[in-house]
């Protein structure tokens, strides 16, 4: 619960940046997943080493090589505890966070967005939403059926009665005039109606003891166990609290890795969400400030001793695409509204995820809030990955209407960067001690891109989509 309340402080702040002075694009900033792949690499590799005595043959299954940690801090007596693993990992995330401001000042980002083209994006948004079946899958799993009722409750609103208007609940007309639109109400709140129905309809099972989650003992109890409501309403996270974050080889090689696979993200991220809500094509200068405020949310969050920085949520920007909020505050439609529409727009979205993190200002509320947020069923989150992840797919799939599909350079580079962001991250999941170049760091830095679909597939399509002529 500590652990995030101060992810929802960080990330608070970094929306409010990003809604103001970074890109400016209604988009919640969120402890993402492609920080996950390359802290657990680097955790795994140290609990490995503090374990290597006791466990050598999983030592043996996730790393070619381990070496033990040690605490340097004075009430630490354990060598390789949970408390210096978890230091060197927020030291990756501070890392994670100046390369981003590097990347963003330097207009690496905004070069690189120019020069991504429909056979970059077509594959990346599509390997976006692909890559993330297994975790659906698992969360779906402990429930099917609260899985498939919010999704029908989704699709419905969102589809087959997203034309459906509401006489009593309308928007002031965006332009000046007495006029009031009234506004596509079931289709607006498509995500936020059925998650908290179903949400409901689990409470209210739970509470009559009625078995309705398949999970393990120790998942069921997990989110209790972290969890405590003996916290103060109001207390701002200062940083070293927790200790200092510890920056060695390993966390600077696992923060690059960080940085590189977040600014992928985000740069699609921020594409992803223009394309959906019919925007112009964000300018280069605007991919730069929004990675600037990305590196200095995830700068915060590595002070205050988080495992994850902050970063474009991808399922916020499809939730935005199939409630069209921002289209329903322009009037509906079409790709219009003047500047002073979008302006307004951006603004009350920006708004909305201040208020959706805002509370993360204020470091007391989420510490009490945090332990409900564990409690939220994985047959719900199972149900939101299929429902905004679906976006993702098809979104990329319709990029391939700006090329040539039929043309034998397009489908080898599709074909080719899909299957091998499948393939590699696949084959180092179950072999990854077959990566081993003789050097830890290195051995980390390789393992946090390579098994992270999402940069496999943003670094071929790039790289092919610019050298091989066509």
């Amino acid at each position: 619960s500590e652990l995030l309340a101060r992810s929802l402080f960080a990330c608070g702040i970094s929306t409010v940046l990003q809604t103001t002075l970074g890109s400016r694009l209604p988009l919640v900033q969120i402890p993402s997943f492609e920080y996950l792949v390359p802290a657990m690499v680097l955790s795994s590799h140290l609990s490995l080493g503090a374990s290597m005595d006791r466990n050598a043959s999983f030592r043996n299954s996730l790393a070619g090589t381990a070496v033990a940690s040690t605490c340097p801090m004075p009430h630490c007596a354990v060598a390789g505890s949970w408390t210096a693993s978890l230091r060197e990992v927020s030291g990756a995330v501070l890392i994670s966070g100046l390369v981003q401001l590097v990347l963003g000042m330097s207009g690496v980002g905004g070069w690189a967005a120019r020069r991504c083209g429909p056979m970059v994006l077509a594959p990346s948004f599509s390997i976006i939403g692909l890559s993330a079946y297994k975790e659906a899958t698992f969360f779906c799993s402990t429930n099917w059926a609260v899985a498939l009722l919010l999704m029908f409750l989704a699709v419905t609103f969102s589809q087959h009665l997203g034309s459906c208007r509401l006489p009593f609940c309308a928007w002031p007309q965006a332009r000046g005039g007495s006029a009031e639109l009234s506004v596509p109400t079931l289709r607006t709140f498509s995500v936020l109606l059925p998650f908290a129905g179903v949400c409901i309809v689990c409470a209210i099972l739970s509470h009559l003891r009625i078995p309705w989650e398949s999970l393990d003992l120790a998942v069921a109890q997990l989110s209790w166990a972290n969890s405590t409501f003996h916290t103060p309403w109001l207390r701002i996270p200062y940083a070293g609290e927790w200790g200092w974050p510890l920056l060695t080889p390993r966390a600077l090689a696992v923060g690059i890795a960080m940085a590189i696979v977040c600014s992928t993200n985000s740069m699609g991220c921020y594409v992803l969400c223009g394309r959906l809500l019919r925007a112009p094509r964000l300018p280069p200068h605007a991919c730069n400030r929004g990675l600037c405020t990305e590196g200095l949310g995830s700068l915060l969050a590595g002070l205050l001793g988080t495992p994850g920085g902050t970063a474009a949520s991808i399922a916020n920007a499809c939730a935005t695409g199939l409630t069209q909020v921002c289209m329903a505050l322009w009037g509906g439609g079409g790709g219009g509204g003047g500047g002073g529409s979008c302006h307004c727009a951006l603004g009350c979205v920006g708004c909305w995820g201040l208020w959706r993190h805002g509370w993360g200002l204020f470091h007391g509320e989420p510490a009490q809030f945090s332990p409900l947020l564990g409690l939220i069923p994985l047959a719900v989150h199972g149900g939101v990955l299929c429902v905004t992840y679906a976006v993702a797919v098809g979104t990329g799939i319709s990029y391939f209407q700006y090329a040539d599909i039929d043309s034998g350079r397009n489908i080898f580079i599709v074909g080719f960067t899909m299957f091998m962001a499948l393939l590699v991250p696949r084959w180092l999941s179950m072999a990854p001690a077959h990566l081993a170049t003789g050097w830890v760091p290195l051995d980390l830095l390789f393992l946090s891109l390579l098994m992270v679909p999402v940069f496999l597939t943003g670094f071929l399509s790039f790289f092919l989509e610019n050298t091989v002529s066509g």
